[in-house]
């Protein structure tokens, strides 16, 4: 049987395409331009980008630059960021196969929205990229409310008078910003999520195609 939500609100990174690689090369090439001597020792890899996914940007940059005050972890992410918006916007990501058609049928159905951790700028890059904005009918992120993902969720709700909705991401975090949020939570059990709370979770996709199927 189909799930029973009027909207479905996503993630972006893991969940709708992976950028994981072209946001470490933007990331390290900021970094080396800095030509400063704390960082000279700090490389950036898509292993890394792929194990913040998810935090908020405040979390990040206390994770990959613990070496820095936290002003100046603010000063190095805010410049990476930038550039990392316009590299996206130009190179993309990789986009999970099947994506479009899958969305184009639930928008059918639902109205569709994307609620994420990353900076502001972050989602039009991805829309910019990909061409899928039409799809959405709004969208929402933790550089425009800086509020837990919970709470930008509700806010989301709130300004476009949602009824029911469901949350579509791929990590442990999401799962609990969608179970604080009072909504049902769908893997993505094809991103970078690990350690899921199982008892959580309405129902999981291997693939982002499936999707079309547990929504109906």
């Amino acid at each position: 049987m189909a799930m029973n939500a009027e909207s479905i609100i996503f993630d972006l990174d893991g969940t709708l395409w992976d950028s994981s690689e072209n946001v470490a090369a933007s990331w390290e090439e900021t970094v080396r331009s800095l030509g400063n001597p704390l960082l000279k020792n700090v490389h950036i890899t898509g292993e890394d980008i792929r194990g913040v996914m998810g935090m908020t940007m405040d979390e990040i940059a206390g994770r990959l630059f613990p070496m820095l005050s936290a002003t100046k972890q603010y000063e190095v992410l805010e410049l990476c960021s930038e550039e990392e918006n316009n590299f996206l916007a130009s190179k993309g990501g990789v986009l999970y196969e099947g994506i479009e058609e899958t969305l184009s049928k639930l928008s059918e159905k639902h109205r569709l929205f994307i609620v994420s951790n990353c900076q502001t700028g972050y989602i039009e890059a991805f829309f910019e990229y990909c061409g899928l904005e039409r799809l959405f009918t709004d969208y929402l992120c933790w550089g425009e409310t800086g509020k837990s993902k919970d709470i930008t969720i509700r806010q989301i709700m709130e300004r476009n008078k949602v009824a029911s909705a469901a949350y579509v991401g791929d990590t442990a975090g999401d799962c609990e910003a969608a179970f604080k949020a009072g909504i049902p939570f769908v893997h993505a059990a094809y991103g970078f999520g690990k350690n899921m709370p199982e008892d959580k979770i309405a129902a999981s996709a291997k693939d982002i195609r499936e999707l079309a199927e547990i929504f109906g």
